[in-house]
C-alpha cells in the first residue's frame, strides 16, 4: 500500500490519526516506515484543515456541551486534547487545574468495568437454622501509602485477614457477607498525591497502579467470599480517597453487574445504610459528623428503616483504632485498621494495633459479637 493510499484511508477514517504507526501497519498490512510518513503528513493536513475550516464553531459547541455534562467550569480547564472518532465525532480530553483528566479517567473506568463482566449462575441457598450476616470490616488500608511494606505484601496481608476471619467463623451459619470497602481504601486522590482536601501524601507507586491494584484486590476478596455466601458490598469514601473510591465503586459495579451473588452499593450519598433483620447500620468514614449527632442523622435520613429497627449501629473508620460509645441507644463504633504506620506516624509517636474485625449479626438478636484477626510482624501470611 502506497503512502498516498494510506493518507486516503486516514482521511476517510480520522479516528486512526491518534493510533501509532505499528497499529496502523497491522491494520493495513504495510510497512511501519510508510505508515509513519503517512501519519505525519495526514496529521498535519488534518490540523491545518481544522484551523482553517468551518467546523470550528461546531467543535466549540460540542466542547461546551462536554464541559456542561461533566460539571467542569471553563475557568478550571488548563489544557484540552481534541480528536475525532472513525465516524468523525469529536472527542475531548480535559485536564483541570487539579490535574485530573476527566474524560480519560471515565474512559479508563468504563474500560475496566467492561473488560470482565461474566454471567455467573446464582448459588443454591441452603436451609439455615440460625442464619447470620457476617460483616467483614477492614477500613483504612491506605493502599499505596509509603511505609515498610510493598503493595504485594499489603495485598497478602489483606487477603490473609479476610481468610482468617472466615476461618474463625466456621460453625456459624453465614447467610450473607456484608463487606464495607473504602474508608480510605486508597491513600490519596491519585495524580495529585494529596488527600481530598490537599494534604500531600508519600506514595509507594503511581496513581494508575494503585487504582487498578486496589479494585483488583477487592475483586479477589469478593470472589473468595461469594463462593461461601452472597456478598453485599458497601462503598464508603474517606477523606483521603473521596473521589477515587466513587470511581472504584463504579468499576466494581460494572465488574459484578451480571453476578447475582454480589451487590454493590455505590450510590451518591456520603453515608450508606444497611438493614438486616431488625438491625440498622450506617456506614460513614467518621471525619465529618459529630458522633453524638449520628443517631439523629440516621433517623432523619432513613426514618422508615430507623422506625423498623430495634438494634442500631454506626460503623466508622478514620482513626485506625477501636473506639465505641453509645448515644440515645445507638452504638457508634470506630473500627481498627490493619494499615502499617508510615514515617510521619512513627515520628509523632502514634501507635495502634493492626487489627481486623468481623461482626456477627443475628436477624432477631442484633449484634452477637465479633471475631478478630491481628497482623503481627512474625505472622506467616498464607
Amino acid at each position: 500500500m502506497s503512502k498516498e493510499e494510506i493518507k486516503e484511508f486516514l482521511r476517510d477514517r480520522p479516528g486512526y490519526l491518534k493510533e501509532g504507526a505499528e497499529r496502523l501497519s497491522e491494520r493495513l498490512n504495510c510497512s511501519v516506515n510508510t505508515c509513519k510518513d503517512a501519519l505525519a503528513e495526514a496529521r498535519l493536513e488534518a490540523k491545518e484543515s481544522f484551523q482553517n475550516g468551518s467546523s470550528n464553531e461546531n467543535v466549540i459547541t460540542e466542547f461546551e456541551k462536554f464541559l456542561d455534562l461533566n460539571g467542569i467550569h471553563s475557568n478550571n480547564v488548563t489544557s484540552v486534547k481534541f480528536w475525532q472518532t472513525s465516524k468523525g465525532d469529536p472527542r475531548f480530553s480535559v485536564v483541570t487545574k487539579e490535574g485530573i483528566s476527566v474524560d480519560e479517567l471515565k474512559n479508563e473506568i468504563k474500560e475496566f468495568a467492561a473488560s470482565y463482566s461474566p454471567v455467573v449462575p446464582s448459588m443454591s441457598t441452603p436451609m439455615l437454622n440460625n442464619p447470620i450476616a457476617y460483616e467483614i470490616s477492614l477500613p483504612d488500608i491506605h493502599y499505596g501509602k509509603l511505609h515498610d511494606y510493598d503493595l504485594a505484601e499489603i495485598e497478602q496481608q489483606y487477603v490473609y485477614v479476610v481468610k482468617d476471619l472466615v476461618e474463625k467463623a466456621k460453625g456459624l451459619e453465614i447467610e450473607k457477607f456484608i463487606l464495607p470497602i473504602g474508608n480510605d481504601g486508597m491513600n490519596s486522590e491519585g495524580m495529585r498525591k494529596t488527600t481530598t482536601k490537599g494534604t500531600p501524601q508519600d506514595e509507594s507507586a503511581g496513581w494508575k497502579e494503585t487504582f487498578r491494584g486496589y479494585w483488583k484486590l477487592m475483586v479477589k476478596a469478593i470472589d473468595y467470599l461469594k463462593v461461601i455466601a452472597p456478598v453485599d458490598v458497601i462503598v464508603v469514601s474517606g477523606n483521603h480517597d473521596y473521589e477515587r473510591m466513587y470511581y472504584a465503586g463504579d468499576v466494581l459495579s460494572g465488574w459484578f453487574r451480571n453476578d447475582e451473588n454480589v451487590t454493590v452499593n455505590n450510590n451518591n450519598e456520603p453515608r450508606k445504610y444497611y438493614s438486616y433483620g431488625n438491625s440498622m447500620l450506617m456506614f460513614t468514614h467518621g471525619d465529618n459528623e459529630k458522633p453524638a449527632e449520628m443517631p439523629l442523622i440516621m433517623a432523619t435520613e432513613e426514618p422508615q428503616m430507623f422506625a423498623a429497627s430495634k438494634f442500631r449501629e454506626v460503623h466508622c473508620g478514620h482513626f485506625h483504632k477501636e473506639m465505641v460509645n453509645e448515644y440515645r441507644g445507638v452504638k457508634v463504633r470506630f473500627i481498627p485498621s490493619i494499615c502499617p504506620n508510615d514515617e510521619w506516624h512513627k515520628k509523632m509517636g502514634y501507635q495502634a494495633s493492626r487489627t481486623g474485625q468481623a461482626y456477627i449479626w443475628s436477624k432477631t438478636r442484633g449484634l452477637e459479637g465479633y471475631l478478630q484477626s491481628n497482623v503481627t510482624e512474625s505472622k506467616q501470611l498464607r
